[in-house]
Order: C-alpha cells, then structure tokens, then sequence
C-alpha cells in the first residue's frame, strides 16, 4: 500500500510542477500568444499621430526584441525574472517592478483589512452556535457565501457612497476610503468561513470529550476554545481556498472603486496590451494566490501538531443545511417568469429619445443610457449566460469524470488550479484571444473542474473498495464490464448533481468576467455587462444597476437554496457510516465550489 501511496504523491507532485511551469511559460509568451501586432501598440502608446510605417514597426519589434521568436523571448523573460527585472512598459515606458511594488502593497493592504472583515463576521456567525450548540445561521451564511464581491461592491457604491453619501466612492487617499472596499471583499468571505464552522461545532460539541469536560467543571469559554481547536485543522485548507478568492475578488472591487491595486494594474494592462506590466502584475496576484494556500498548509500542520501530522484529522459529518422546497422553487419561478417576458421584447432597438427613461407599463425595468428596454436585455442576457454556463458545466463533468481514475495527476494540476481565480485567468485569455464570451469560458472552464475532480476521486477509491466489487472479480468478471456497470454509474450520478448545483455559481463567473470587460462585449446583453454599462449613469438611473444586480442575487439565492435542498434530501436517504462519509465529502465539495466560481 505504501509504494501506491509514494507513486501518487510523486504524480501529484510533477503534475504540480509541471503545471506551474506552464502557467510561467505562459504569461512568459504573452507578447507571442496574443496575436496581434505588439509593435503597433507601442507606437500608438508612444506617438498617437506617427504613421505605421514598416520601417517604424521594424524599428520598434527590434528594440523589444519581438523579432527573435518566441523561444527567444521567453528565454529574455525568465532570465530578467531571475535578476529581479520585470520589463519597461509599453505605454509608459518606465520599469514595471515599482509598479507592480506598489500595487502589491495598496491590494495587500485590502486583502488585509478585508480579511479582518471576514474574521469579525465569521466570529459573529460562530458565536450563536458555541452558545446554544446548534447551528442557527448556516442558511444566512451560505447566502452571504455566494454574493459575488463585485455585485456586493455595486451596490456598496450605490447606497452608501452614492445616496447616502456616508463614505468615498472612488480613490486611495485615506483609510476611510477603505471600508467600502474591504467590506464588499470581506462579506462573502467571512460569510463562507463562517458557514464552514458553523456546520461543524454542532458535531464537536455532541462528542464525548466535551461532556466529561463540562462533568468536570471546565468553563465554557476553555470548552469552546477547545471545541474551535478541533474543528479549525480540516477546515484550514478551504480558508486558505477562501484567501484566493480574495486575490481575484481584489480585481473587480478594486475597478468598482478605482483602487490603485495590482488587480485594477493588471485588468488595465491586459485592456491596453501593456504586456510587460501585465506580465508582473499577473505573476504578483499568482504569487499572492500560492502564498496563501502555502500558508494555509502550514497552519494546518501547525495546529494538528506532530502527532496527528501524518494521519491527519477529519471532522464528524456535519448536519446539513436544510431548505424548504418552495425557496429554490420560488425563485426559479422567479427567474423564469422574468426571462421569459424579457425574450419577448428586442433588446437591441436605440431610441434615443426615450433614454434612462424610469419603470413603467412600456418598460417595466426603464431603459438604458441608449434608451434600450433593460427588461428585453435582461431576458435575452440570462439565455445566453446560463446556455454558456451550461457548457461550461458538461466540459468540467466530462473532464472529472476522466480526472476522477487519475487522482495522482489531478490533485497536482487541481492545485494550481485552485490557486487561479476566475479573473486572473481570464486577463491571461483575454490577452492571448482577446476578450470575448468564449475567452470567458475557456477561462471559467480551465479552473472549474478541480471540486468534480476531487468528488469522482473519492468515489471512484470508495465503489472500488466495495465488497460486491471483489465478489464481481471472483465470478470472473471483466474490468471493462465492471467499468461500465458498476464503477461509473455509481460515480456519474452524484457528480452529474454535482455539477448542476454548480451551473448558477459558474454563471456569476461569467456574470464577473463580463462586468469587468473580458467576456461578452458591447451590444451583447450580458448580466455582468449590463451591470457595468450602468454604473456611468447609476446616480441618474439606479434602476438600471438595480435590475442586473437583483436577478445576480436571485441566481445566488437559488444556488444556495438549491445546494442546500438536495443535499438535505441526500442526507435525509442515506445512513451508516460509508453514507455519512459520503454526505460530508459531497457537503464540503459543493460549497467550496459555489464560493470558488465566484
């Protein structure tokens, strides 16, 4: 069993490797994979009114050493990375390390205080359940969980910057202009931890120690401290999940509030092909990515001690949140209704006249700064987001299906893909491709099979050390009968409503890429890009805003809701210990990935 063991952590390993120099070699050959003309964009970032001439593009490819082919130039790249040198811009042309310094240094400066935010609301979610020793906030959490941060940023904006006028909407000049920020980064984040330990106290608190702990006249307060010592070590990884979600939840906040950090540094430089800059910045959000799951690994190697390092530590399958069928039901109703009356109007008709027009019986949503029906832009939008989405949904299936016999090379690869979030991925697509919806889905897809992959592997190991499976191989039955008949049908089912539960979480992914420019474009009636084009009038037309961000809500809604649902039927059917097992391995899976696509 140990040489199985040490040959699938060797894959693991080089798959690791191996994946993490290909991500390197990639942001290395940007200049190359792009596709365009790098030299044109140079020279207009140099002199707007010069003529592209051959000779002055020859000139230009010559000084950046474009000429030499891509072997070349990814060989000049890495030997400057290695030297501490990131490249001049192509627009400015100064160098790009101080840039990329100083952006680092302003977004770790919000991912801390957003960080903060996360742990107060964690620790205010907590605390009900070590008092009463039930879990009472787990729904509220999962909904706080699965708000996307630039939805959240939005309507930060809106209420509090733009009516209220309480805070700033825009800038870096003080720590007030802060707290918008971090608490639209922070929520879902503090959200989703809080979720993850709430669930699991109420398991900790039944077990035997805690009893003869408080027979023994230990306080509360030692009990409870002891109680978050045992549940912390398994959930360290999924905060260390949930501090990368914070590196590429930075980019869309930071552009919603024009923060001067490396995300908005990065999404600006892929828009303008600064590709040097762009090439720093992106490395610097990787790296920030990687640290944070390292640190997370020693966090919890730290808190489980030598003793329990090797064996690890796993937690008693936690109660699941229930939800009453009418919620998802509701709001699917919800959703349909208004998609459908939105496809009966067209949603591409300028009428100028009748521009930021306010909600009424001609258009019940208004109109936007085209004077175009929002209803109409709605309806068509959600088709084509969750027809992508769906896409999307049957390529990672297929993929961890395959991935799922594989554990050794998958792990590897799932942890740089973990590492990557939607966003950061997308910059690379779109600086190689261009932005476009299919840039966002190859850039959603590339990332979103790591939790199907995980949840097959664990299926696959569980079916194949099944009983009935020896007594099959002893009748003399073949590996491919035993394949198809047994093996793949016990996994493909549970990983089939796997992934279906993740079809509105991938859909906010695109929704998120599109709000930042790197998925559909202008006049694609895209959720994220109606969201976006509305924030230039959003004081004159809230409604505008509003009604992108209120279907987003109900997507997220009804992605928790519906998560929620079938995993409390799931849990209410199976029983025994191989059946609790498996309802905590699809439990954690399931909202690692909701959270994770957003």
């Amino acid at each position: 069993m140990k040489p199985v063991v040490r040959k699938s952590v060797s894959q693991a390993g080089l798959t690791r490797f191996v994946c993490l120099i290909a991500v390197l070699a990639t942001v290395g050959l940007l200049p190359w994979l792009s596709g365009r003309d790098p030299a044109l964009t140079v020279l207009r970032a140099r002199s707007a009114e010069q003529e592209a001439t051959p000779e002055a593009l020859a000139a230009i490819r010559e000084d950046l050493g474009l000429d030499a082919g891509p072997l070349s130039l990814l060989g000049d790249w890495a030997s400057g990375l290695l030297r501490g040198d990131l490249g001049t811009s192509w627009v400015s042309g100064t160098d790009v390390l101080p840039s990329v310094v100083s952006g680092v240094q302003v977004s770790l400066g919000l991912m801390g205080a957003a960080f903060a935010v996360a742990v107060l609301l964690a620790c205010a979610l907590v605390a009900p359940v070590l008092v009463r020793g039930r879990g009472s906030t787990g729904a509220f959490a999962a909904m706080l969980a699965a708000v996307p941060e630039f939805l959240l940023a939005t309507v930060a904006l809106l209420v509090c910057g733009v009516w209220l006028g309480w805070l700033p909407t825009s800038g870096w000049a003080g720590p007030e202009y802060m707290v918008l920020p971090a608490i639209a980064l922070g929520v879902p984040a503090g959200g989703l931890l809080g979720r993850l330990v709430a669930d699991a106290l109420p398991a900790v608190l039944d077990e035997r120690w805690v009893e003869l702990w408080r027979g023994a006249g230990v306080s509360r307060a030692r009990v409870s401290a002891a109680a978050l010592r045992r549940v912390l070590p398994p959930l360290v990884p999924q905060f260390g999940m949930a501090a990368v979600g914070l590196t590429g939840g930075a980019v869309a906040v930071e552009t919603v509030f024009a923060v001067p950090g490396i995300g908005r540094t990065a999404l600006g430089a892929a828009k303008s092909q600064d590709l040097p800059l762009l090439q720093g910045s992106v490395l610097a959000l990787l790296a920030l990515g990687l640290v944070a799951g390292a640190l997370a690994a020693l966090g919890r190697r730290r808190l489980l001690g030598p003793a329990l390092r090797d064996a690890g530590l796993t937690l008693p399958a936690a109660h699941p949140v229930r939800a009453h069928p009418a919620v998802p039901l509701i709001l699917a109703v919800v959703l349909m209704v208004t998609i459908g009356w939105g496809l009966l109007r067209d949603p591409y008709t300028v009428d100028t006249t009748a521009r930021l027009l306010p909600p009424s019986w001609a258009h019940p949503l208004g109109t936007d700064g085209l004077g175009r029906d929002v209803l109409a832009r709605l309806g068509h939008g959600a088709a084509s987001t969750v027809g992508t989405a769906a896409a999307v949904c049957a390529f990672s299936l297929l993929l961890s299906l395959a991935l799922g016999f594989l554990p050794g090379v998958a792990a590897g690869a799932a942890d740089i893909a973990n590492a990557l979030p939607p966003v950061i991925v997308g910059i690379l697509v779109a600086a190689a491709a261009g932005p476009g919806t299919g840039g966002a889905a190859l850039a959603v897809a590339l990332i979103s099979w790591p939790a199907l992959s995980a949840h097959a592997a664990a299926l696959v190991q569980e079916v194949r050390a099944s009983m009935f499976l020896t007594a099959q191989r002893a009748i003399g039955a073949s590996p491919l009968w035993i394949l198809t008949r047994h093996v793949l049908p016990s996994v493909a089912a549970p990983v089939t409503r796997h992934a279906i539960l993740r079809l509105p979480g991938i859909a906010l992914a695109l929704a998120a890429l599109g709000f930042l420019g790197l998925g559909a474009q202008p006049p694609a009636p895209e959720w994220g890009l109606l969201l976006d084009e509305s924030r230039a009038y959003v004081e004159r037309a809230p409604w505008a805003a509003l009604a992108p961000a209120v279907a987003l809500a109900l997507l997220a809604g009804l992605a928790v809701s519906g998560a929620a649902y079938a995993q409390g039927r799931t849990g209410g059917r199976r029983t025994g210990e191989a059946g609790r097992a498996r309802i905590t391995k699809e439990e954690a899976s399931v909202e690692v990935a909701v959270r994770a696509d957003v």
